[in-house]
């Protein structure tokens, strides 16, 4: 990226032309006599002067001739004059003309017009507020209430926002005293009109006020308003979505810095904290200093692109604001990185060096303003043969060269810390980030990988618990963890444009980690009963913690991740002290990390052969554990939208019958035990039936749907067809919410015929129904007997009674063709859809597969996930005369991936070349959205007559 042009000169004649504009205020030609000019003429010439200024502006900006700061310093100084030539135009109109000094009449009272906030600081952002105070030596005269509330009204049907106080010097220093927030604001306060005497007696006393109250309250004030603020943003800097206002790492934090800074010195760049001569006494580098100025200007360029292109004063960069502001920004692709995602790291990069700042900054500011930190007395041997101290109460080096000359003291100092349970004092912080460039010294050295080994898995004295992730947070932090493992610091800061992921990937991998460390500890063990009771059996221990570490390492390079990833698992095991069997089982866990991911929801784990494949692959019991384990982990780190009770019931029922085959079970003989064992137990849940009822129903069931279901729900199932038997009903729909896996179960019953399953699903999405999984058995009776479960928009079950009871009215209108789905989809679709949510990009994607089942072909398909799509996939499939024996619905983000196990009329798999080729052409066309200008598929004579009599 060019460097910014030089700031170009204000136009001098700027305030002059309005001026000039409005006429002579007092004797205005326009008047008819000795006043101003009307409000409505005025009004008119403040509008094409604001206008005239916000466009030299924004195209100056545009154009490159400017920076974010200087057009924000720029914006500010041109609505400087405006304000001033309105403070003259409002005197004037209520018959008080201020002189040349800025003095006025007694009428008006001394009046200051000063400016707050961001304009206080002189900066100003495309769309935001304009915050004044009106500053009066004692009370406001009636005369100058009226001037003020002009002068808003006036600005207000300008189209400015505008925050604003009316308050004597006395009243605001009573405000500043009990309010730290009022007291940040009055620190930026800066004259704009009207008395400059009376501002300048109000800054002295202010400053005054300040320095009495000792600067210790008010830098713990800001640090409590800023934890405030990011537990409501975020607390980490790499949410894929960023406030870059308010979240961490953003344009407040170093506003923040600013203010404690300001507070302390009196100072108003970081080059003056730099500065060894001036009143700061150089408390940061020169070097520092300049990140914090190339990161202020960074994130000010990035705040005028994203209002310019959002209309408005937005601060959360979104999904569809993203390639936007990043092209603007002149981010491209480069080799296998997209524009966008080179745009978005290098914004969490900058994000996490502010926040590195606060770490150096803040120390120094508070020792400032408290004095040298209290050391203990006594420090006992072993913590001073280790060459720390605590000061109070925390744990820092005893000297400030210590981590320079012993690179290896800043692992034993996180060690330290975490065995007798003692917080990092935040000099101690400081002193990590100014030395992390030692810590490459550190890497093959063997007491380091041990150390950091036992950071990442080993437990704490006191309470026995494992605590890695906090240490990763503060090694990622400081910037440690990257130069002791280069690979990981190509993945700090990066992102995965979806919205499946909300976090980077480095943030990610933390928070698995941290996901470990709480299976551990058994604070999951309701929400994940299986993994917690695993997880303190487990041999490999070591093993796991690192296949976490790395598991997405290899992220961002192109190719499959996982397999990249398992190759750099054979040099870094070894690397940080691991056995070669420890590194093995390393790598086969980074190589197989979605291995039960991708089988439990996609894939029918009904069918013998998916077990049986599974089973090969893993091999042994202790592998299916630690990948287990593993697998919640990651799922659960992704986002707390992507666990849910549906999908952990699928991983226990997949870990179940793996565990089944490696303990020896399941040979494919066996099946058709299973089949004759779930029969029994219908027969004897049943005893109270008459004989032929029950034979009747047992003779019903085709063995794979013996398999699919418990008893209980065979038991269901079989009093659903006796009563819709007795009553000769064509469709009995049945709904029961299961709020233990997070879903409802609807099965419905009715006569099969083609498309019925296409229907139904289309139903469910004008319901407002998210389908998660679904079964398709048709009975020896003709009769279909189809299953969905299903979830609302927010993930639960779908379980309101109105809404279930619209549910069945819209299948029995699907089904009877009382309703025309594709159009009641297209409006979901257009309500559910926004704009934010389009902006990710998924190309469509049909995998044919023939080998993952013996009697089935298995489609995998893939794309944007939108309502309906699913009925317009099974329609599809329908149309190519196929039959759909069972569907696994699965969405990451905005993706779906929906497979279906399918089967020809004749019962076989789809093996002819042209046909596969016909299907896959037809589920790429029923994968475009509606709204798209898709190329739709001629159809056949035979496909037009079904067309015209549906219609």
């Amino acid at each position: 990226m060019l460097p910014p042009a030089p700031l170009p000169a204000i136009p001098a004649d700027a305030t002059a032309l309005l001026r000039d504009a409005l006429g002579t205020l007092v004797c205005g030609p326009t008047s008819g006599d000795d006043g101003p000019i009307p409000r409505d003429a005025a009004l008119a010439v403040f509008r094409r002067h604001l206008a005239r200024i916000q466009s030299h502006v924004r195209d100056t900006f545009e154009q490159g001739g400017l920076s974010g700061l200087q057009a924000a310093r720029l914006l500010a100084s041109l609505t400087d004059g405006l304000i001033q030539e309105l403070h003259i135009y409002a005197s004037a109109v209520h018959g008080v003309v201020p002189d040349a000094s800025g003095a006025t009449p007694a009428a008006l009272g001394r009046l200051t017009v000063a400016a707050t906030g961001g304009y206080g600081r002189g900066v100003l952002a495309p769309f935001s507020d304009i915050d004044l105070l009106f500053l009066t030596a004692a009370q406001p005269t009636p005369i100058a209430l009226r001037v003020v509330e002009f002068t808003l009204y006036f600005l207000w049907d300008l189209g400015l926002k505008v925050g604003h106080a009316t308050r004597s010097v006395a009243d605001c220093l009573t405000e500043a005293n009990g309010d730290a927030t009022v007291r940040t604001s009055m620190l930026d306060a800066r004259h704009v009109a009207g008395d400059a005497s009376l501002f300048g007696d109000f800054a002295t006393r202010f400053r005054q006020a300040c320095t009495e109250a000792g600067a210790a309250g008010y830098i713990a004030a800001k640090q409590a308003e800023r934890d405030t603020r990011h537990r409501r943003y975020g607390d980490s800097p790499y949410v894929v979505e960023p406030n870059i206002k308010e979240g961490r790492g953003g344009l407040r934090d170093l506003q923040t810095l600013y203010w404690m800074a300001r507070y302390v010195f009196g100072t108003r760049t970081m080059a003056e904290l730099a500065d060894p001569h001036g009143p700061a006494g150089g408390i940061i580098t020169e070097t520092e200093a300049r990140l914090a100025r190339r990161s202020w200007d960074f994130l000010w360029s990035l705040r005028f692109h994203l209002h310019y292109v959002a209309g408005r004063a937005e601060e959360r960069l979104t999904f569809d604001l993203q390639p936007v502001v990043g092209a603007r920004m002149g981010y491209t692709r480069h080799g296998r990185q997209d524009g966008v995602e080179r745009f978005m790291r290098h914004y969490f990069l900058t994000a996490r060096e502010v926040t590195r700042l606060s770490h150096v900054l803040e120390p120094a500011l508070e020792r400032a303003a408290l004095g040298p930190p209290a050391k203990a007395s006594e420090t006992d041997a072993a913590l001073a043969k280790a060459g720390f101290v605590l000061a109070d109460g925390q744990l820092m080096p005893a000297t400030a060269q210590l981590f320079h000359d012993e690179p290896i003291r800043m692992l034993r100092l996180l060690q330290v810390a975490r065995d007798r349970n003692l917080k990092l004092h935040p000099l101690a912080m400081r002193a990590l980030i100014r030395n992390e460039r030692r810590a490459v010294l550190l890497r093959d050295n063997p007491e380091a990988a041990a150390l950091f080994l036992d950071l990442l898995c080993g437990r704490d004295a006191e309470h026995n618990r494992a605590d890695g992730a906090r240490w990763l947070t503060i090694l990622n932090e400081t910037g440690l963890l990257g130069r002791l493992l280069p690979d990981w610091a190509r993945i700090v800061g990066q992102m995965q444009f979806d919205t499946y992921h909300v976090f980077t990937v480095d943030e990610h991998t933390i928070e698995a980690v941290r996901i470990l460390n709480t299976l551990e500890r058994g604070d999951l063990a309701e929400i994940a009963p299986v993994a917690s009771g695993l997880v303190d059996h487990l041999q490999s221990r070591r093993a796991l913690y690192v296949a976490m570490l790395l598991h997405d390492i290899a992220k961002g390079r192109g190719g499959d991740h996982s397999e990249l990833g398992a190759e750099l698992a054979l040099d870094v095991g070894p690397a940080l002290g691991l056995s070669a069997e420890e590194t093995e089982m390393v790598s086969w866990l980074v190589l197989h990390h979605l291995l039960l991911n991708q089988t439990a929801f996609k894939r029918d784990i009904d069918d013998p052969k998916t077990i049986l494949d599974l089973a090969e692959v893993i091999q042994s019991p202790e592998r299916l554990r630690l990948l287990l384990v593993l697998t919640v982990a990651d799922m659960r780190a992704v986002s707390s939208k992507v666990w849910n009770g549906w999908k952990a019931t699928l991983l226990r029922e997949l870990y179940a019958r793996v565990a089944e085959v490696l303990a020896g079970g399941l040979s494919t003989t066996e099946r058709d035990v299973r089949v004759a064992r779930a029969r029994e137990a219908v027969a004897m849940l049943l005893a109270e039936w008459p004989k032929e009822d029950i034979d009747h129903f047992l003779a019903l069931g085709y063995p794979g749907y013996w398999l699919s279901f418990d008893p209980e729900t065979h038991v269901r199932h079989a009093r659903m067809i006796r009563d819709a038997e007795a009553r000769h009903a064509p469709l009995t729909v049945e709904t029961q919410p299961l709020p233990a896996r997070a879903v409802t179960e609807v099965t419905v019953y009715a006569a099969d015929h083609a498309g019925l399953f296409s229907r139904i699903a289309g139903a469910l999405a004008v319901a407002g129904a998210s389908i998660v999984d679904a079964r398709i058995h048709t009975l020896t009776n003709g009769m279909a007997l189809d299953t969905f479960w299903i979830q609302d928009a927010a993930g639960g079950a779908f379980d309101a009674p109105h809404r279930l009871a619209r549910l069945y009215v819209l299948i029995e209108q699907a089904l009877s063709g009382r309703i025309r789905l594709a159009s009641e989809i297209r409006k979901v679709s257009r309500a559910l859809l926004g704009r934010r949510m389009r902006a990710i990009h998924v190309p469509p994607r049909v995998v044919i597969d023939n080998h993952a089942s013996n009697t089935y072909t298995v489609l995998e398909v893939n794309g944007r996930d939108r309502p309906g799509l699913l009925h317009d996939v099974t329609a599809a499939i329908s149309d190519q005369g196929l039959q759909i024996a069972s569907a696994h619905v699965t969405t990451y983000g905005v993706r779906a991936v929906d497979v279906f196990y399918v089967k020809d009329v004749f019962g076989l798999k789809v093996e002819n070349e042209r046909k596969l080729a016909q299907l896959r052409e037809a589920l790429l066309a029923a994968l475009a959205s509606p709204d798209e200008a898709a190329p739709t598929p001629v159809p056949t004579p035979a496909k037009r007559r079904r067309a015209v009599g549906a219609s």
